[in-house]
């Protein structure tokens, strides 16, 4: 039993179940002992390797979308440049080499990250230099944003609901003789149709960022970009758990192995029109990253001597690989045009 483990299983006999996004958050964010406060995830060292660690196409590209988007709004001056969830730094050194194509931008921006694992923030400034930390999005400054996000929402805490003859109950961690096991809890009321034995996943804290970065966005200009694997409103028991890039059984190490869930954007989408921005309908990672142009500066690349580029961009562009698991969504002002490779959602934010 982990140590975290042991912490946990106290916590149930003293006051009862617990429920998942409550699990999810002690194993990944306990300052002692979670998954994020003890160590780095972050590739084949790790247990999960993300698209900026894949390769620097990835990022530069997303930099690039970004920086149309500035150009887009009259290049102002000085502006937030942010992301939520920056693990190494990989992707916003990508994306800071990026934007230099676009004269003005790098010097204009304001590099802040939003992180809450004390030793990430330092791999962080150690591969960026000096660069602000904040908490959460709503420390965000009042003024134009520029932000991105990959791989940040599945990270984030979720419930479980599932289907019985009597209604929808939630899905508790409790105890049984042996350890941590999944349970139910009483019926609850959720205005979602199904079938006994379905499951359905609710992300709480989701809609709120979202609202958070689409509030100031609406007010002050900029684009969001969020990339993540998931779909639109989804059902199912997406709960997983990553230790040395092979799947296992999440309640099984705590504190030592990534916990994930797939990400419903129907959801943010909803939030970011609610905050008075425009939304895009979610879209394959793969046809986003080829409408800007990846398989050309893969050949690029491969004719410079990156031997590795064209299987890069097949893991992160193919259907079996990266290319339709992933989505990404993006948000922007009204009034502005899209940001690269999106259309707006026509929808209104209560049926989006």
């Amino acid at each position: 039993m982990t140590p975290l483990a042991q912490i946990i299983v106290q916590r149930i006999r003293a006051t009862g179940p617990i429920t998942l996004a409550d699990y999810m958050e002690i194993c990944l964010l306990d300052p002692r002992h979670g998954y994020y406060a003890t160590r780095d995830p972050f590739g084949a060292a790790g247990d999960f390797t993300t698209a900026p660690e894949i390769h620097q196409m990835f990022g530069e590209l997303c930099g690039l979308a970004l920086a149309q988007a500035w150009m887009d709004q009259g290049r102002p001056a000085p502006f937030t440049l942010a992301e939520a969830g920056p693990g190494r730094g990989t992707l916003m050194a990508d994306i800071l080499r990026a934007i230099r194509k676009a004269p003005g931008m790098a010097e204009a921006a304001e590099v802040t990250l939003i992180e809450a694992s004390a030793h990430l923030r330092q791999v962080q400034r150690n591969r960026l230099g000096a660069v602000a930390h904040l908490d959460s999005v709503e420390e965000l400054p009042s003024k134009p944003l520029f932000l991105i996000a990959n791989e940040f929402f599945d990270a984030l805490p979720i419930r479980q609901y599932q289907r019985t003859n009597d209604g929808w109950c939630e899905r508790m961690v409790g105890l049984s003789d042996t350890g941590l096991r999944l349970g139910l809890g009483p019926v609850v009321q959720l205005p979602r149709d199904g079938r006994p034995g379905d499951v359905v996943e609710e992300c709480p804290a989701a809609p709120a960022i979202v609202e958070a970065i689409a509030r100031r966005i609406a007010a002050y200009g900029g684009a969001a970009i969020f990339v993540d694997y998931g779909g639109w409103n989804g059902y199912g028991d997406t709960f997983q758990a990553l230790r040395n890039h092979a799947p296992e059984d999440p309640l099984a190490r705590p504190g030592e192995a990534d916990l994930t869930a797939h990400v419903d954007f129907a959801p943010l989408a909803a939030a970011a029109i609610r905050a008075g921005a425009v939304a895009s309908r979610p879209v394959r990672q793969g046809d986003w990253l080829l409408s800007l142009g990846a398989a050309q500066r893969a050949e690029r690349l491969t004719a410079a001597g990156d031997a590795g580029a064209t299987a890069a961009l097949r893991r992160l562009t193919h259907p079996d690989e990266m290319g339709h698991l992933f989505k990404a969504m993006a948000i922007w002002p009204k009034g502005a045009p899209p940001v690269p490779g999106f259309d707006a959602l026509r929808l209104h934010a209560d049926h989006a």
